[in-house]
C-alpha cells in the first residue's frame, strides 16, 4: 500500500516513439466553455454533444485495448476542461465494466506556508508550485499492482488534502488529469513516457482567457480583481503550458475541417 502526499504540513522535445493521433474536430463541434457558478470547470448545456465526441474516441481507442491497467493522461492548459473530460470518460468506461478512477495533478499543489516562504505566492499554479517529484513516484506506483493513496486539492479551502483518493488493485484505467503531464520542463518531461495513452484539450487563447476570468469571479472576487488574477498569473501558465507541450496521442480542438491521422 502506498500514500503520496503533496506537502508535509497538509499530507497537502523529445518524440517518445508513439502513435500520434491529433483529432481536429469540426468548428461546430468544438469544446465551447460556458461559465458554472457552482463548479468553474464544468460544461454545460450545449457543450455535451462536443463531449460525447471526446468521450467516444478516447473509449473506444480504449476498450479495444487488452484488460490490462492503462495510465490515461488528460493535459491542457489551464480553464481548458480537463477536469469534466476525465470524469465524464471514466463514467463511460466504469459503465462498460471496464473499471475507472480519475487521479488529479492538483493533488500536488505545495502548501501556501511553502509558498510564502519561497516567495511564490503569487505564482500558485506554476510548475515550480507543484511537488513534481512526489507526483513522479505517485504515478510510477500507479504503474504496480499495488493499492495507491493520492492527494486531492480543495479549491475552496486552498489546500491539498492527503488520501483523499483511493486507487484500488482492480482499477484498469487511471485517468490522471492536469496541466504538466506532457509538458517539456524538467522534471515533469519525465512523465512522457509513463503513460499508456496521452490527450491534450487545445483550447484557444482567448476563450482561455475569459474562462480563466470566470474561475476567479466563481469565488465571488469583483470583475477587477478576476482579470488582475487572471492576467497576472494563470494566463500566463497557460501560455508555458502551450509553448512547452510534448505530443500527444490525441489532440481536441475547434479547427474547421478534421486533421490528417499523424505517425510517428
Amino acid at each position: 500500500m502506498a500514500t503520496f502526499a503533496s506537502n508535509p504540513r497538509h499530507s497537502d522535445r523529445q518524440e517518445t516513439g508513439l502513435r500520434r493521433k491529433i483529432v481536429r474536430l469540426p468548428l461546430d463541434h468544438a469544446l465551447r466553455f460556458v461559465h458554472n457558478r457552482d463548479n468553474p470547470d464544468r460544461l454545460a448545456g450545449h457543450t455535451l454533444g462536443s463531449l460525447a465526441l471526446h468521450i467516444n474516441t478516447l473509449a473506444e481507442h480504449l476498450l479495444e485495448k487488452p484488460d490490462t491497467r492503462q495510465l490515461v493522461a488528460i493535459t491542457g492548459a489551464p480553464g481548458c476542461g480537463k477536469s469534466t473530460l476525465a470524469e465524464e470518460l471514466a463514467r463511460r468506461l466504469n459503465a462498460q465494466g471496464r473499471k475507472s478512477i480519475v487521479v488529479p495533478m492538483d493533488g500536488f499543489h505545495l502548501d501556501n506556508g511553502i509558498l510564502e516562504a519561497r516567495g511564490l505566492t503569487q505564482r500558485k499554479g506554476s510548475p515550480e508550485t507543484f511537488d513534481a517529484p512526489g507526483f513522479i513516484r505517485l504515478i510510477k506506483a500507479l504503474k504496480t499492482d499495488q493499492e495507491v493513496f493520492a492527494p486531492v486539492f480543495d479549491r475552496t479551502r486552498d489546500l491539498a488534502i492527503a488520501g483523499a483518493v483511493a486507487v484500488p488493485v482492480d482499477a484498469k484505467v487511471i485517468i490522471v488529469e492536469g496541466n504538466y503531464l506532457m509538458f517539456d520542463e524538467a522534471p515533469w518531461s519525465e512523465l512522457a513516457g509513463l503513460w499508456d495513452v496521452t490527450a491534450r484539450l487545445d483550447v484557444p487563447m482567448p476563450e482561455l482567457r475569459a474562462r480563466l476570468i470566470h474561475r476567479w469571479l466563481s469565488l465571488n472576487y469583483s470583475r477587477a480583481v478576476a482579470t488582475r488574477r487572471a492576467e497576472g498569473n494563470d494566463i500566463p501558465n497557460a501560455q508555458r503550458v502551450i509553448d512547452r507541450a510534448l505530443p500527444c496521442d490525441f489532440v481536441f480542438d475547434g479547427q474547421p475541417t478534421p486533421a490528417q491521422t499523424i505517425s510517428t
